[in-house]
């Protein structure tokens, strides 16, 4: 079913003003929420309210928390999400970040103990608009095993670069596991097997099957050894920097809550060459696109360019959404 943008985002709202949220902490989280599912990422948008909605019953959401600094180095500084809803905490320290790095060239925040932020490439979205490179990553729970063990130990811990463009920001916004677990979930709710590989079944082979790779988390890491070192770094930078839980600790736990989390961003206008910056990425972009195609029809991207075309697509016909979870949503906002 498809369901128009300003729909979605006004159940949405309804929803976490039911909840206890703020008016301006409500229409934030449903625009955050709408606005990823309408760039067809429903799996870190409205496919994960239900469960977001359980987190807050269960305690592990504190509706009134935000992230505040606890520590400043200069343009480095550490601050505490106190378990607060992660789109909230993200944004937050997404904006400060911006602030260091406008005032210093580059700024530096290291967030502990918040919740998951959903769709990371809104922060690099974020930061983008407010004219900033930005480099942003996140652990996770252990959802992985390290190369060559078999049982999960690592995170997927998704990875985020932008550009800003003025003819549309580039958004790297990609998990060390070959697929995202929302995303093979979206496989798993329309019946469908994966592409490729997307981890290991209970017998230690490789599977496309969602629901075999669900069972124990057990992802494929992009590149194999290579992602798997690649984790493990992200893993030790996130929880060095801000002095927070890492996979391991993350782990112990039943859910996976009190994360942590990096927002680096640099402001380009220091360099005074604001035209040659446009001009060297587009050499790039252009260079990319101009190639022959594997499949006749089809064309290569730059990062975020998809989820661009999508966006204006379901402005345009309304947002295709999973029947059940619409109607889980729409319960839950009675």
């Amino acid at each position: 079913m498809r369901i128009p943008f300003n729909q979605m985002q006004d159940v949405l709202y309804k929803l976490f003003v039911k909840y206890k949220f703020t008016e301006d902490k409500a229409k934030l989280m449903a625009k955050v929420y709408a606005e990823s599912t309408l760039s067809g990422v429903n799996s870190h948008g409205i496919n994960r309210i239900p469960s977001f909605i359980e987190y807050i019953e269960n305690g592990l959401v504190k509706v009134d928390a935000e992230a505040e600094k606890v520590e400043s180095f200069g343009s480095i500084e550490r601050w505490d999400g106190h378990f607060g809803p992660g789109i909230i905490n993200a944004t937050k320290c997404t904006n400060r970040a911006v602030e260091l790095a406008k005032h210093n060239g580059m700024g530096l925040v290291a967030l502990r103990n918040t919740n998951h932020w959903m769709r990371g490439g809104t922060y690099g979205a974020q930061a983008a608009d407010a004219n900033c490179i930005s480099i942003l990553f996140t652990n996770t729970q252990p959802n992985m095993p390290p190369w060559g063990g078999k049982d999960s130990r690592i995170g997927n811990n998704p990875f985020i670069v932008s550009i800003p463009r003025e003819q549309g920001h580039i958004v790297l916004d990609m998990a060390i596991s070959q697929f995202a677990f929302g995303k093979i979930n979206d496989y798993k709710l329309k019946g469908e097997k994966l592409p490729y590989f997307g981890g290991w079944d209970d017998n230690n082979e490789l599977s496309n099957d969602p629901e075999k790779i669900l069972l124990k988390e057990r992802g494929l890491p992009i590149g194999y050894w290579k992602g798997s070192a690649l984790s493990i770094i992200l893993d030790m930078l996130a929880t060095l920097l801000s002095a927070g839980n890492s996979t391991y600790k993350i782990g112990l736990k039943e859910f996976e809550t009190g994360i942590s989390q990096v927002y680096l961003c640099i402001y380009p206008e220091i360099f005074n060459d604001k035209n040659l910056q446009q001009k060297l990425i587009s050499e790039i972009i252009d260079y990319t696109h101009d190639v022959e195609p594997m499949t006749p029809g089809d064309r290569t991207y730059y990062p975020g360019e998809r989820s661009s075309l999508t966006k204006a697509k379901n402005l345009k016909l309304g947002i295709p959404v999973n029947e059940g979870i619409w109607q889980k949503i729409i319960a839950l906002s009675i």
